[in-house]
């Protein structure tokens, strides 16, 4: 069995709807800090180290990768959910209106990605952290708890969310500290 142990980035320095990739702000860097901390004390002897290649997630992956001196693997799959157009006010517009959603009333597309997410997640062999993103994590603790609803709890930044896999199957163990934060 290994465990999965899930952060969701600190804060954004601009919205999803402002800025295509925002790095964190001040706030979101220590935010980071205290998620490396946390989880050295969870997991003592460093672990892979995975990252979407989006900025914030990259940056809150930063602090722990030099507490262990290891290297994140960038990985597109734990990226967040694509959205259909590249313009900036439908692409927030968009994602706002999926939140409410279940993932068998969406476009092919996002159901493709929601799949690759959850083979990436269930075909890991060891204990990981991976540095992701609000819809990314709730598709994974839905497809843990057979949840079809695209938001099934709120993750706040930085919060880790731990889950198993064994035998290819995911199964929740903690969520993430939760708030009624943006989407950032």
């Amino acid at each position: 069995m290994a465990s999965l142990f899930l952060i969701r980035h600190g804060r954004a320095a601009a919205s999803f709807g402002e800025h295509r990739d925002p790095g964190l702000d001040a706030i979101g860097q220590r935010q980071a800090e205290a998620s490396a901390a946390e989880l050295a004390g969870l997991a003592p002897t460093p672990l892979p180290i995975f990252t979407s290649p989006l900025a914030r997630a990259r940056q809150t992956a930063a602090p722990l990768a030099a507490r262990w001196a290891r290297a994140p693997t960038i990985d597109a799959r734990i990226a967040e959910i694509p959205t259909p157009s590249a313009e900036l006010g439908r692409r927030a517009a968009w994602l706002t209106g999926v939140m409410d959603r279940r993932w068998a009333d969406l476009p092919a597309a996002a159901q493709a990605w929601r799949q690759a997410l959850v083979d990436w997640a269930a075909g890991q062999r060891t204990d990981t952290v991976a540095f992701s993103h609000f819809i990314a994590i709730n598709a994974l603790v839905g497809a843990a708890l057979g949840d079809d609803r695209v938001v099934v709890f709120r993750p706040d930044n930085a919060s880790i969310t731990r889950l198993t896999t064994e035998y290819g199957r995911l199964a929740l163990v903690a969520k993430g500290r939760e708030t009624p934060s943006r989407v950032n």
